[in-house]
């Protein structure tokens, strides 16, 4: 008997089945939305421990504001936020609960104001098809154990939720996801770019101009190679989920002012190997 979840809103919570000892781990999901919410706060907590944030006011609420946008139109409601970590490599990820992150490499990398909103709108769908809470559930299961799901269940908050996040971030599950989720966030991410405005083949571009990077500069892309599918494959996935026509915003001035504006600080951290 599988779990089932309702979505944000509902005011439903996890239901799990009494033969749950018997179901993979990656069909099921532990939390319900509110501990998902609840544990991501905390794990955003432990990372922002661990990672420069980018001290510059203009770059960050201009990341937020596309974000936003694009997380307006992503189906599911959550409690968004976005963070530009101060590093040089190209990279992004999730939190569960909402809190998306996104290197300043890979801002100084789009060209267009097109590939960055594919970038976020990629990570807005791990956490709106629910991505992150399912590897959560498996970081409970797999570190963890059964045992402290009761603790879950009705007590999210408090030393339980700060425990779990402490220990779902050590185990760097959120930096990588499976190649059916990678897939999925990119096709969903796609449609979320569409409605949201912006021209949904901005998110190959930029798969290739990653590309590109690796052959002028290896160490930049080496992070995101290590935690996805190859930009090949995807890009070959992605242009069967494309529109006929091109629609959409590409590009605009903004963008290209706050991406002049990060050459003009100093450089970018590197991100320890």
């Amino acid at each position: 008997m599988g779990a089932k979840v309702r979505k944000p809103g509902t005011g439903g919570r996890v239901m799990i089945g009494v033969l749950l000892v018997t179901t993979t781990v990656s069909a099921i999901q532990l939390v319900s939305v509110e501990d998902e919410i609840a544990i991501g706060k905390q794990a955003q907590v432990e990372v922002r421990k661990q990672t420069p944030q980018l001290e510059d006011a203009a770059a960050q609420a201009y990341v937020t504001r596309i974000g936003r946008q694009l997380a307006a139109k992503a189906g599911v409601r959550y409690p968004y936020s976005f963070s530009v970590a101060n590093y040089r490599e190209i990279n992004a990820f999730a939190l569960p609960g909402g809190p998306i992150w996104v290197n300043r490499g890979t801002i100084e990398a789009a060209g267009t104001e097109a590939q960055l909103a594919g970038v976020l709108a990629h990570e807005i769908a791990h956490v709106s098809e629910r991505h992150s809470a399912q590897q959560l559930s498996n970081v409970i299961v797999a570190n963890l154990g059964l045992s402290l799901l009761g603790a879950l269940l009705g007590n999210s908050g408090g030393a339980t939720a700060a425990n779990i996040a402490a220990r779902y971030v050590a185990s760097g599950a959120f930096l990588k996801f499976s190649r059916d989720d990678e897939r999925e966030a990119d096709r969903v991410g796609a449609r979320i770019m569409a409605r949201a405005g912006w021209d949904p083949r901005g998110m190959i571009e930029l798969l290739q101009a990653i590309r590109e990077h690796e052959q002028r500069d290896p160490s930049s892309v080496e992070v995101f190679f290590s935690n996805h599918p190859s930009p090949q494959d995807r890009v070959a996935l992605l242009r069967q989920a494309m529109p006929k026509t091109r629609a959409g915003k590409r590009d605009s001035r903004d963008f290209q002012s706050i991406r002049a504006r990060l050459k003009t600080l100093a450089p970018a951290k590197t991100m320890a190997r």
